[in-house]
């Protein structure tokens, strides 16, 4: 998600209260930890991250209180709940289960209601006929006893309602926050909740696969995966995309908009039903076909959860669910975003705990999901939410009253979970803040997430593509742009994903090459210059994003061929169209269309990685950035990476400084024609070493660089044991 524009005005909250479920006494309780790694009476090993960054020192008393809170966290759990395995599988008992006698067992959390009664296809819709029994801290149950055959009370696919009476004495219908499918009525844009619990659910085949020493991501939304102009759905991804994304060598998929949203348009981030798989594209057992082909590939799948914020749906949504303003969110303004026009969970309630670290516990046993991605951290982090914020790096600006310490420990519960529990889960953190610690481990004073999304990458690329001639480029802008990372803390590289995509901004090839993408792209016809420089930029832009800007790379679905246009969901203002909310698949299937060859390269360039794992490997040390050559040089891997983004100028004896003496030969040339280049290479060429002093090294070697050209070369004496 974008951050928020810029806002003349802030406005701080207040700390966070504590829960009402929660008694004094239970708050005040300090209770040994069984969980491993955690003590309550050890504090947070701190030097490791001192190391890292010498200026974090000042705030070791604020490093020490968040683990302290932390820790206390745990303890309640432990002390309440029985520990946080017990506590996050609530949905096994709330929402509505199916007992083994058949009957079926409903529980709510609704605090502000005065009754709750439940309607729906089994009893004619009367809403009165079914109430459910108060309990305490604001739990309501019912009961439903088998029928006489035995069979459930409530068939499968039954529709269902909760009725909320308020203390105004208004009757409400509403969605169970715990519901786990729901569908659009053909008559309105509202949902239905849905009793699913089918006869012969889908039964995972295969094992999760280990977590990759290099995370090659491809980001994916289900409903624009096919050239149509219509809803895509779970089957014709497991059928039609998987099988590219394997070719690809991607490891890893991003689903975004799973969660179920009424609007959307609005790419999944405005989540309605929390638990349901989005019923736009299929049923949750062919999501979880999905999900196990995807394992039986290699392929680990995240999910894009939005835990910042929530519609402000009713009918449909969490908000008002009782009836009141708060329950699940912070009552008054503190509890609404100003520019999303969403509701904010009250991260300090017991019950918004219980349904979050559920939420996510459900995701991982049911789907087997192997991890997340977590939207909007920068907004869940501070109570200015980003509004407003320019983050400069200053330490000042991620300590002190203006950080929402509430949750960020539940940040810090929720990694320490799913990291405890699924020891190869992968949480990725979406912060445009740079919040220090987010991508360290939690006893070393961090959060716990295993990677960062380095956001500021592709901003930099849509900037110098909107407003630098190619001579003008600044290439020590480019270098400090892509290695501007914390030391220490994993970070994600992309050079454009489903933001830069949008309506209102273009792809990087369509940025580049424009209106000719129409009409030049024939491989039967020579290329323009227009077509010529967009190619090229587009391969060299991405391997060395790929290559110097992180230790995952991400791409997002299309991309990978030079996709064009923008993407634009249906909507009024496009009367409802669906032509630019697809992805053109059938463009890279056209044998005689050049987008093929910009796949081939994403597809080499993937296999590469693969084969010497730079990804994995210590940060790129650049040996060459000359401005008026336009040449970026740098070592990564035992590889040497070599790009000339000059547009006119080749040199035929370059010298490049390396560490290693011997013989290179070339593993990857982005002018291959194979790839849209030129040729201008020959690949049995080997580079041999001299013992001539360069850039501080030893040794270095004279290459033929033509203009707008990467090359990746390997030292032949070296056994490359990744």
């Amino acid at each position: 998600m974008p951050p928020p524009p810029k806002k003349t005005s802030l406005n701080h909250c207040t700390p966070a209260t504590r829960s009402s479920c929660v008694c004094a006494r239970l708050l005040n309780t300090h209770v040994k930890m069984a969980e491993p790694n955690v003590s309550e009476n050890v504090g947070p090993s701190l030097d490791s991250l001192f190391e890292l960054d010498p200026r974090l020192r000042p705030y070791e008393t604020d490093f020490r209180r968040r683990y302290g809170l932390f820790q206390k966290r745990l303890a309640q759990l432990e002390e309440a709940e029985g520990g946080f395995d017990q506590f996050s599988r609530s949905y096994q008992t709330f929402g509505v289960r199916r007992l083994p006698s058949n009957g079926l067992s409903f529980k709510e959390w609704a605090p502000g209601a005065e009754a709750l009664f439940l309607t729906g296809d089994f009893n004619d819709w009367d809403p009165s006929s079914h109430p459910y029994t108060k309990k305490e801290h604001g739990k309501w149950e019912l009961y439903l006893p088998p029928k006489k055959d035995k069979s459930p009370p409530i068939p499968h696919e039954s529709k269902l309602k909760i009725v909320v009476l308020t203390e105004e004495g208004e009757s409400l219908f509403r969605i169970s926050p715990w519901a786990k499918y729901v569908t659009k009525r053909l008559d309105s844009n509202t949902y239905d909740w849905i009793y699913w619990d089918p006869v012969h659910p889908y039964l995972h085949k295969h094992p999760r696969p280990k977590k990759p020493k290099s995370l090659r991501v491809y980001e994916a939304h289900v409903g624009i995966a096919s050239p149509e102009g219509k809803i895509a759905t779970y089957n014709n991804f497991t059928l039609n995309v998987l099988p590219r994304i394997k070719d690809l060598d991607y490891n890893c998929i991003q689903l975004m908009a799973v969660m179920e949203h009424a609007y959307y348009a609005s790419f999944g981030y405005q989540v309605t039903n929390f638990f349901a798989a989005s019923s736009r594209f299929g049923t949750p057992e062919e999501l979880k076909r999905l999900i196990d082909v995807a394992h039986s590939l290699g392929i680990v799948v995240l999910l894009d959860v939005v835990h910042s914020h929530a519609s402000s749906n009713t009918e449909d949504g969490l908000n008002r669910f009782d009836g009141t303003d708060a329950c699940f969110f912070h009552a008054d303004a503190r509890g609404e975003h100003a520019l999303w026009g969403s509701r904010l969970f009250n991260y300090s309630s017991w019950e918004v705990k219980r349904f979050l670290l559920s939420n996510l516990r459900w995701w991982m046993e049911e789907y087997r999901f192997d991890g997340f991605r977590f939207d909007g951290i920068t907004s869940m982090l501070y109570h200015h939410h980003g509004i407003g914020e320019t983050f400069t790096g200053k330490l000042c600006e991620y300590f002190g009253m203006q950080v929402d310490e509430d949750c960020l420990v539940h940040l810090m519960v929720t990694n320490h979970l799913l990291h405890t529990l699924y020891p190869d889960c992968i949480t990725i953190a979406e912060d445009v803040s740079g919040m220090p610690g987010l991508c360290r481990a939690i006893t070393e004073g961090g959060c716990g997430f295993d990677y960062r999304l380095a956001m500021a990458i592709p901003d930099k690329w849509i900037q110098i593509l909107k407003e630098y001639r190619d001579e003008d480029w600044d290439i020590g802008d480019i270098i400090r742009t892509l290695t501007n990372r914390r030391s220490g803390e994993p970070s994600i590289a992309y050079a454009e994903s489903h933001d830069q995509a949008l309506v209102g901004d273009k792809s990087l090839a369509f940025w580049l090459m424009d209106k000719e993408m129409y009409t030049n792209m024939s491989r039967l016809d020579p290329m323009t210059p227009v077509i010529d420089r967009g190619l090229q930029l587009h391969k060299m832009i991405r391997l060395l994003t790929h290559s110097l800007g992180g230790e995952a790379y991400l791409n997002f679905m299309g991309n990978e061929f030079g996709h064009p246009e923008w993407l634009d969901f249906p909507r009024k203002g496009n009367k409802e169209s669906y032509l630019y909310a697809r992805r053109q698949y059938n463009l890279v299937d056209a044998e005689h269309l050049r987008y093929r060859q910009l796949y081939a390269f994403d597809r080499d360039m993937n296999r590469t990685e693969d084969k010497y794992g730079w990804l994995s490997s210590a940060p790129g040390i650049v040996t060459t950035k000359h401005e008026g050559d336009k040449v970026i040089v740098f070592e990564r891997a035992s590889l040497t990476f070599i790009f000339n983004f000059h547009p006119t100028e080749s040199y035929s004896n370059y010298r490049v400084a390396v560490a290693s003496p011997g013989k290179y030969t070339i593993k990857l040339d982005s002018d291959d024609q194979q790839y849209g280049g030129h040729g201008r290479l020959e690949h049995g060429t080997e580079f041999f070493t001299e013992p001539v002093h360069f850039k501080s090294y030893p040794n270095s070697m004279l290459v033929y660089l033509p203009c707008r050209t990467a090359l990746v070369l390997a030292n032949e004496e070296i056994d490359y044991c990744y």
